[in-house]
């Protein structure tokens, strides 16, 4: 007997159809000939509680931290003995294992760590599935590799584990232990990225309600030309007050000039246009798909994340969504025509953009050079009824069908011009932008674009018609949303001001992975450290109360994003488990020597956050609670557990 192990139910199913056979309904399993498909539920083990290795360490006390296991154990997740029941009768009497977990990091840890656990010795088998429709299937399945190729990756996979256990217990111990000596009832959980992403929004809000607006002055004037008018804005020289931003902060020069415009002559003192091309966006990874949807349809990361799931499994619409890539594998380009004909005969938008589509040009998107794992989400080519779906699902589908149909488009082409006017020994300066060719940008929802300049002349006299000064107030940094904070943890390098770690992480996948993101700000959320605000992600007083309290190493994103490259480099056999869960443990005890009740006590009685619902009690650890409301200083003008 052959025994295939998937993921979830809904891939065994989808294994099941592939095979030749008429699957036969088994407990926990489907027989289709010789072969049984059976499943996990996500992760069946998980890393063991500290009382499995010591009682002693169900009493949380500071003096047993740091706890570091000799031998680590795993244990089976509450719901999930009765299918680890069915998995272990199976393996007896199995010949040959394939492992079919997704195809990524978590994918390879939770079914092998489930084989292995259960004692099977036998040869294992890898089979990767990245669209669930019954062609590619088949081919996934006529493509078998040896499992031996992946170990690289669940190394990975349980380093990732251990170091989070490691970090979390620890932290969380030592902090909530000095949380309560301190007068707070309740559990304060520290995880090795959602403490950073919370350091982030936490740093945000106290930055917005610090700010102080400052006033500057824009003095614009409309100069008459040969062929229409042209409005300029003044460049004021370094002998007047500008901030760092080059805003002038004091009206009264800008008065001053006002005065002697009206009427002036003046000439086009020079004149600059370049022509840009810029090819069509590149399809979508997981994060950057949960940016664009937060942005367009207000969705949030978990919802996105949610529906692409759902358009995955339930649908079989899309390709494998938890991707980290924004390219396709090459094969995919001579298959377009027909996947994304069939993908989108039933909707009039998609079949309109379907019908602009030139499937004989050749994207930078196709580029096998560029893919490892995963590749970027796109249509399986089965004929999506978007009447038939969620407003969410149909939204989402659009979006990722849209990206993998404007490769098929023309560059954009633009031309921008710049032009200087020097009147009265001053300079003004105008730019516009004109589409040349329209290429792709017509399937995207295009902004607000500066309007094209008329023509000019180079050295042609002008005249100032009219003129003003438009009186404005700086403005604070913006709250993060769901896109903006993905974006930031994407981009984390932005937040980091070590140059040297700047550089290296400019080259790293950022803060979490695109399987993790989702669920680092739903757990925030549902702790009790974020709440929602006016579709704004705010920390609230517990949370802030929490960043004040910790070490500055441990609520910035540098140490962690440096561990995801470690991680990364142990995933593609560059570096081993040991020295990262060495490096880790030493840094775990230095912080510990920082957890202090008085310290503790003095962020819990300064912290201003915003209000939210409780978070709900876990059982035996009490409730972190988040009360009180920001007294604002001026009005403003997954998958794993980390």
């Amino acid at each position: 007997m052959r025994l295939i192990i998937a993921e979830k139910p809904s891939l065994a199913r989808a294994i099941a159809e592939a095979l030749p056979g008429a699957p036969q309904r088994l407990e926990g399993a489907l027989r289709v000939g010789d072969d049984v498909v059976s499943w996990c539920f996500g992760h069946l083990l998980e890393q063991a509680a500290p009382d499995a290795y010591e009682a002693r360490f169900k009493q949380w006390r500071l003096d047993h931290l740091p706890i570091v296991p000799e031998q680590w154990r795993l244990t089976p997740r509450p719901k999930a003995r009765g299918q680890l029941k069915v998995l272990r009768g199976l393996l007896k009497q199995a010949d040959e294992v394939i492992h079919a977990g997704d195809p990524d990091r978590e994918g390879q840890l939770l079914v092998q760590e489930v084989i292995e656990h259960l004692g099977w010795r036998g040869r294992v088998q890898r089979l990767l599935i990245s669209d669930l429709n019954r062609p590619a299937v088949q081919r996934a399945l006529a493509g078998l590799e040896d499992n031996r190729a992946y170990q690289a990756l669940f190394r990975a996979a349980e380093a990732r584990s251990r170091a989070d256990w490691l970090y979390g217990i620890n932290l969380t111990r030592a902090w909530t232990l000095t949380g309560r000596q301190a007068g707070h009832d309740g559990v304060l959980s520290v995880g090795r990225v959602q403490t950073p992403v919370l350091g982030l929004v936490a740093r945000r809000d106290l930055e917005i309600a610090a700010f102080e607006p400052r006033p500057f002055h824009v003095l614009w004037a409309d100069f008459r030309v040969a062929a229409g008018t042209v409005r300029g804005w003044w460049q004021p020289g370094e002998d007047h007050p500008l901030d760092d931003q080059g805003r002038l902060l004091e009206r009264s020069p800008a008065e001053a000039l006002l005065a002697k415009l009206p009427g002036a002559p003046g000439r086009l003192d020079s004149l600059e246009s370049q022509d840009k091309r810029q090819a069509a966006p590149l399809p979508y990874s997981l994060s950057a798909l949960q940016v664009d949807a937060a942005r367009r349809h207000r969705l949030s990361a978990k919802q996105v994340l949610d529906t692409c799931q759902a358009l995955y499994e339930r649908h079989q619409l899309i390709t494998y969504p938890r991707s980290d890539c924004r390219h396709l594998p090459e094969a995919h380009w001579a298959e377009a025509r027909r996947t994304l004909s069939s993908a989108c005969q039933n909707d009039d938008t998609l079949r309109g953009w379907l019908a602009g589509a030139d499937f004989g040009r050749r994207s930078r998107a196709f580029n096998d050079k560029q893919v490892g794992a995963h590749h970027a989400l796109a249509p399986t080519g089965k004929p999506a009824d978007l009447a038939r779906l969620s407003s969410a699902e149909a939204n989402v589908f659009r979006l990722i069908a849209r990206n993998v149909l404007a490769q098929f488009y023309p560059a954009l082409e633009t031309r921008e011009v710049k032009a200087t006017f020097r009147v009265l020994d001053e300079r003004f300066r105008a730019q516009g932008r004109e589409i040349r060719v329209a290429g792709w940008k017509p399937l995207f929802t295009t902004r607000d674009e500066a309007p094209p300049l008329p023509p000019l002349t180079e050295g042609e006299p002008t005249t100032v018609d009219e003129a003003g000064i438009d009186d404005k107030l700086t403005r604070p940094p913006e709250p993060f949303t769901d896109a903006s904070l993905i974006k930031a943890m994407m981009n984390i390098a932005r937040y980091v001001d070590d140059p040297a770690v700047k550089r290296t992480l400019r080259d790293t996948d950022g803060l979490g992975t695109e399987a993790t993101r989702a669920g680092i700000i739903e757990t925030l959320l549902t702790r009790g450290y974020l709440v929602r605000q006016a579709g704004a992600l705010r920390a609230t007083r517990t949370g802030q109360a929490l960043i004040a309290a910790l070490p500055e190493a441990a609520t910035r994103p540098e140490r962690t994003a440096l561990w995801e490259q470690r991680l990364r480099a142990i995933a593609e056999g560059d570096d081993q488990p040991a020295p990262f869960i060495d490096a880790l443990v030493n840094d775990v005890r230095q912080l510990l020597t920082a957890a202090d009740a008085q310290r503790m006590r003095q962020a819990l009685g300064s912290a201003e956050g915003f209000a939210g619902a409780p978070p709900k009690r876990r059982r035996g650890s009490g409730t972190a609670r988040s009360t009180g409301k920001r007294r604002p200083a001026r009005k403003p003008a997954s998958r794993s557990k980390s």
